[in-house]
């Protein structure tokens, strides 16, 4: 019997003032992948993960994760069953540091009302948060600047800490929104090390990436989006060479 996948989407459909952005998408994420999304401008991409995540509802069509289906769940429900997404503009507070950034969505957040000050269980649940947040940051090279303002961490930093946030919420499947746009090729093949090893430890990827160089080296498979549709799934040596999807781009070669 086939495995069934982590995440299955189908015939997700939405508009936004009368212009279909998504228009009956299909794809499936294999649990202990980095799936990468990718297609040209306007092919829907964004909205697709909108939609998965619950930020947008979708108009039509469904999406099943770990076999429940969460279709139209708010965000933070989604989250909760362990699909987390990130942004391409990080969406820390620029005044608070790094470690408080990471507090802020860690899974079990017992915030600042009284009773977590008076109840055991909150203080507890504080511990383990902190100890989580100190271990992502060490494990994303971000412990030196640990109690910096997330404001001032470089662009690569940056990414980093958006990855790590979702990394406090205990996911199963991350949508990473162009983990690399704009880091430096050093700090962008550290990131890719990251995503590997986070596989490695169970952690399943599904990644939106216009650097279609990344795309070869770390992810399989790779699905192709055009026009608010799946176009084409495959290895990246296969979707190079399809016409189809080269026409997508445009006829440039990818």
């Amino acid at each position: 019997m086939a495995e069934a996948p982590l995440l299955s989407v189908r015939g997700l459909a939405r508009s936004f003032y009368g212009v279909r952005a998504l228009a009956g998408a299909d794809f499936d994420v294999m649990a202990g992948t980095i799936t990468a999304l990718i297609g040209p401008n306007g092919a829907g991409k964004t909205t697709a993960f909108q939609c998965v995540s619950g930020v947008v509802p979708p108009d039509g069509g469904q999406v099943l994760f770990a076999g429940r289906d969460i279709t139209g769940w708010p965000p933070e429900r989604i989250s909760g069953a362990g699909l987390v997404r990130t942004f391409q503009i990080a969406r820390g507070i620029p005044r608070l540091s790094v470690l408080e950034n990471l507090l802020l969505y860690a899974k079990e957040q017992p915030g600042e009302e009284m009773w977590a000050a008076l109840v055991g269980g909150g203080r507890a649940a504080a511990r383990r948060a902190l100890a989580r947040a100190l271990a992502i940051a060490r494990r994303l090279d971000l412990i030196s600047v640990a109690n910096q303002a997330a404001g001032a961490l470089s662009g690569g930093q940056k990414k980093l800490l958006e990855i790590g946030r979702a990394l406090m919420a205990e996911p199963r499947l991350v949508l990473l929104d162009e983990p690399i746009a704009g880091v430096n090729p050093t700090l962008a093949e550290r990131i890719a090390e990251h995503l590997r090893s986070l596989r490695a430890e169970g952690i399943t990827f599904l990644v939106i990436e216009h650097h279609m160089d990344l795309i070869a080296r770390l992810c399989e498979p790779v699905i192709v989006m055009a026009e608010g549709r799946t176009l084409r799934t495959g290895r990246f040596a296969e979707i190079a060479a399809d016409e189809a999807v080269q026409l997508a781009y445009l006829g440039a070669r990818i």
